[in-house]
């Protein structure tokens, strides 16, 4: 038999993020003593509350198929959470749940885009992001920032981006991989931009919304003039510890929504019930219940910072959310590892995995190759002794 694969295969790449994570976990395997600072996952557990929901929800027996787009009353409990914390007035049939934030995503790209539309990404994007547009036939049009704006992208960057084949615009704050959260003023700047593109619909990816250290959140689609453009993602993976859960979710225009629904029914139909009530239960909850884990993470955000900027050849900045630093690495560039010459962030990572048995993720996926991603979802004895093994790999280098 002929082993071809289609040529939609062949346009993606595989997960950067999910790469490293099963090189770092071939490496335990062998035996070989490998931090992982690779996955974007916190390492806490699901509070006891959401568990007590979702095993209630068996004992109830909503263990049945669902309506596509989610069960009714927990699309209500997420319309309620959109106008309590983000100004956001989406009705319970502008709302669609799916099998986490990633899904939600590549529903909204598919029922947009067309082959010749451009998608802009800002960089650092997600790694997901550019693949979900060449699985639809897009154009992914990275659109760079630098580390001095700490990786925000500017309006006037954005304006000169856009052309009369922009279709979507993606983005996230707080980001995956930079950490970095728009204040409420960038983020009107950035619609005055879009209102002047009409045909431009934007996804507004916060799904690290509770790990945000500014203390406040600014949501695009709470700009005025901009909820009939802007699909906001949102999800339970990470405010709530409950990436397993896979439970995620959009607030859109009409249109949008029942678009979403169509191609979800046709791929996976509803998430799981049981996961749909333990998210009712977390969107209807407190805010504060991510208070402890918000704290955790930004007293190691600072034991990392500290730790970091005194390593040669590392350029850092202080990110105001989720769990990731995203240090700028060219410095290293043109240092020898052997006979092996470091020239962007994905050899930088390598190397750090072979010679310091770190597990980082390089920037080359994340459209800036100048960078690397460490994920600070660990303890800090694991953190200080990763920054052991950096700093001693970097010193190392010819």
């Amino acid at each position: 038999m002929n082993p071809r694969t289609s040529d939609l295969l062949n346009r993606l790449s595989e997960s950067a993020t999910i790469a490293m994570a099963r090189k770092a976990t071939e490496m335990k395997a062998q035996g070989i003593d490998v931090i992982s600072l690779s996955l974007g996952e916190p390492d806490f557990d699901t509070p006891e509350v959401l568990k007590e929901a979702g095993i209630q929800a068996i004992r109830d027996n909503v263990t049945h198929y669902t309506p596509v787009p989610g069960i009714a009353d927990v699309r209500e409990a997420i319309s309620a959470k959109f106008k309590r914390d983000n100004g956001l007035d989406y009705a319970p049939n502008q709302i669609v749940v799916s099998n986490g934030a990633k899904q939600s995503i590549t529903n909204v790209v598919l029922a947009l885009i067309n082959p010749g539309d451009e998608v802009l990404l800002p960089a650092p994007f997600w790694v997901s992001y550019k693949d979900m547009v060449l699985l639809a036939g897009g154009t992914p049009v990275v659109l760079p920032t630098r580390i001095e704006d700490d990786f925000k992208v500017q309006p006037g960057d954005l304006e000169a981006a856009m052309t009369e084949w922009t279709r979507l615009v993606i983005y996230s704050s707080p980001c995956n991989p930079s950490g970095s959260v728009y204040t409420q003023e960038e983020t009107e700047a950035l619609a005055e931009v879009f209102k002047r593109h009409e045909q431009v619909v934007v996804i507004s990816d916060e799904i690290y919304e509770l790990i945000n250290f500014t203390g406040a959140h600014a949501s695009l689609g709470a700009v005025e003039g901009m909820q009939d453009r802007v699909v906001t993602v949102n999800g339970v993976s990470k405010g709530f510890a409950m990436t397993g859960w896979r439970l995620g979710y959009i607030g859109a225009p009409a249109w949008i929504a029942q678009a979403c629904t169509k191609i979800q029914g046709q791929v996976t139909s509803a998430p799981c019930s049981i996961a749909q009530v333990a998210a009712g239960a977390a969107v209807a909850a407190d805010p504060s219940i991510a208070d402890e884990m918000r704290a955790a993470f930004l007293k190691r955000r600072e034991l990392m910072i500290a730790r970091l900027e005194r390593i040669p050849g590392l350029k850092v900045n202080r990110p105001m959310g989720a769990f990731y630093l995203f240090p700028d690495v060219s410095g290293l560039f043109g240092k020898r590892a052997g006979e092996h010459v470091l020239k962007s962030g994905d050899d930088v990572a390598f190397y750090l995995l072979e010679a310091g048995r770190v597990a980082t993720v390089g920037g080359n996926s994340f459209g800036t190759p100048e960078c690397i991603r460490l994920s600070y979802a660990a303890s800090e004895a694991q953190l200080e002794a990763a920054c052991d093994r950096i700093e001693e790999a970097i010193l190392a280098l010819n």
